[in-house]
């Protein structure tokens, strides 16, 4: 005779397993008994499950399987016990199937044939169902092609025509999982993170990148490069996977500012090194203000040539004398790279040039005098430079 309170345990645990399995979730089971409608699948412990017949015939009407063959299949009702679906799983539903998926809202396997006018046509079990491009992802992509031939899971969001009119949603069933790990993801974002993650949609002041379940952070322009960038689309488009570094993160507004700059060497910390006053550049001129001319001399290092040293007077145009995109010739009049400044010359290059003339003249008429070679005296151009310089230091 069995133990009572044993069989009291064990069928509690048994109502507490039936209890925590969930319509629509996915499981495993193994056939217990095959009768001529249906058939009992225990799902572990003392619960069972039951089956249609048909849920276990091939295409010719032969049973697939036996007594003892474990099984997977979906749970689309634990009204008065579990019935299940195997034909839902397997991406072979009947019409009347698909009708209860969309009633219950489950989920439904398709494969995604072609891009067609507003959308996809997608083949579940033997139905054709639409879906429309705003409901094929969370990020919508400029590829259509992206999504042709794969197989996804799809929500039924409309049912019409006994199944012969069907529109699904697989964006619908991704924000459901968003949702659901989107607190844990957010928890796992701190700042100095590198994380890699998918951007959602560009814009003139930066980027949205989602780093996952949903959660959102803001790319800015000005993190983008060391270089000025002019055109965000540039740098990123919507779909690319990129690799950001968290820069901030503000819990009471629940923003993330992101970096990309940041996971290349920044060019000043080297510019003490590089540059020098008295040293002859090539820049490219980036902008114009009234106050003067800003010019890139390598990505991420720019210059500015103030009015009085552009040779420009001062009623002149600044914007004509120099058009964005040039190329100028300057000399570096001082460096601080702590401020991440350098100021830029036009007036020394002008000096240099009139220095070189004076000694190229000379020159000539030393060796014209005395055939002898050119005259000393003339340093290089840099120490030409300094001195032409030399009164501005305090």
């Amino acid at each position: 005779m069995n133990d009572p309170e044993e069989d009291f345990a064990t069928m509690f645990e048994a109502s507490q397993q039936a209890k925590r399995i969930e319509r629509g979730q996915t499981i495993e089971g193994t056939i217990v008994a095959i009768g001529p409608e249906v058939a009992l699948v225990s799902v572990g412990g003392k619960s069972e499950a039951v089956i249609e017949i048909a849920e276990l015939k091939d295409d010719d009407g032969d049973l697939e399987v036996a007594v003892g063959d474990r099984i997977q299949a979906m749970v689309v009702s634990t009204a008065g016990g579990l019935t299940l679906s195997r034909k839902l799983v397997l991406g072979a539903a009947s019409a009347r199937q698909l009708e209860d998926a969309f009633r219950a809202g489950l989920a439904v396997e398709g494969k995604v044939e072609g891009a067609v006018k507003g959308g996809y046509e997608v083949r579940i079990a033997r139905q054709r169902a639409f879906c429309p491009i705003s409901q094929i992802d969370t990020v919508r992509n400029t590829d259509p092609a992206q999504h042709e031939g794969r197989v996804y899971k799809f929500r039924i969001i409309e049912y019409k025509d006994g199944g012969k009119n069907l529109v699904v949603s697989r964006r619908t069933l991704l924000e459901d999982e968003q949702r659901a790990t989107a607190v844990e993801t957010r928890r796992s974002i701190v700042v100095g993170t590198v994380i890699t993650g998918r951007v959602t949609s560009v814009v003139e002041f930066g980027a949205f990148v989602d780093l996952g379940s949903g959660v959102q952070g803001l790319l800015h322009v000005s993190e983008m490069g060391w270089s000025r960038v002019a055109d965000t689309s540039q740098v990123v488009k919507a779909g690319d996977e990129i690799t950001v570094k968290v820069l901030r993160v503000d819990e009471d507004k629940q923003k993330i500012s992101l970096g990309l700059k940041q996971l290349t060497d920044d060019p000043w910390s080297t510019a003490p090194a590089t540059y020098e006053a008295g040293q002859l550049r090539t820049g490219r001129v980036t902008r114009v203000a009234p106050f003067g001319a800003f010019v890139e001399l390598e990505p991420g290092i720019e210059g500015l040539i103030p009015l009085s040293e552009s040779g420009v007077a001062r009623d002149g145009n600044v914007k004509r004398a120099f058009p964005v995109g040039a190329d100028v010739e300057v000399v570096v009049l001082e460096i601080d790279a702590a401020a991440r400044r350098i100021r830029l010359s036009i007036n020394a290059v002008l000096q240099a040039k009139e220095i070189d003339e004076v000694r190229e003249y000379t020159e000539r008429e030393d060796a014209a005098r005395t055939g002898a070679a050119a005259a000393e005296g003339f340093g290089s151009l840099a120490d030409k430079l300094r001195g032409a310089l030399k009164p501005r230091e305090k």
